[in-house]
């Protein structure tokens, strides 16, 4: 049987290199509680490709 409840997964992507134009993508995946946090996460998160902490922002 399926969990009942209002987690979800979401995934985060790096919003300074989207503008920068650099190779590949930095990604990661998490959960929220849909109920607690109905607005899109923000998170800082390292970013291997630009090798530096970055603002990562939810995706749909």
């Amino acid at each position: 049987m399926a969990k009942k409840g209002n987690r979800v997964q979401v995934i985060l992507e790096c919003t300074e290199q989207r503008e920068s134009g650099v190779a590949g993508m930095s990604r990661y995946i998490t959960t929220k509680n849909k109920k607690n946090t109905p607005a899109r996460m923000e998170r800082r998160k390292y970013n291997p490709f630009l090798k530096k902490v970055t603002l990562h922002r939810e995706i749909k």
